[in-house]
């Protein structure tokens, strides 16, 4: 069995369906942190079969939770301080989300003006649906 150590502080992404954790890595641009960052693959979960875990030494502000929410809601973030969880988040579906996805549309705005933020609304909770603010394309998620 494989033992990874606990954290003194920070915070663990849990939940995480299996495989995606290398994706989320990406996303939250956990590469340009100067922090240790452990990532754990498929590892064992009752309630999801197999999951994904990842541990970040650092402050919770560290990380965008609305980029978080987007990419996968369903993530328990587990806030770590003197050894023990000092508070766990439900992440939800953001309402708005600023360049964490890119508008596909050609004649968006946001393909001329390049230094245009891309800004997504979410418009279908139910369905998961967010379109572009400037000219409403539907953002195609990857899937799963």
């Amino acid at each position: 069995m494989l033992n990874i150590g606990g954290l003194s502080e920070g915070f663990v992404l849990d939940h995480i369906e299996a495989g995606r954790s290398m994706e989320i890595y990406q996303y939250l641009n956990l590469d340009k942190f100067d922090c240790c960052v452990a990532i754990i693959k498929n590892a064992r979960s009752s309630k999801m079969g197999k999951k994904d875990i990842i541990k970040i030494e650092c402050s919770i502000d560290a990380i965008d939770l609305k980029a978080l929410g987007f990419i996968d809601h369903n993530i328990t973030v587990n806030i770590i301080k003197d050894d023990h969880i000092v508070e766990k988040k439900r992440l939800s579906l953001p309402k708005e989300i600023k360049n964490v996805a890119r508008c596909r549309n050609p004649r968006c705005i946001t393909s001329i003006e390049q230094e245009l933020d891309h800004i997504f609304v979410l418009t279908d909770p139910q369905k998961e649906i967010y379109r572009c603010k400037y000219c409403e394309e539907k953002y195609r998620r990857k899937k799963k």
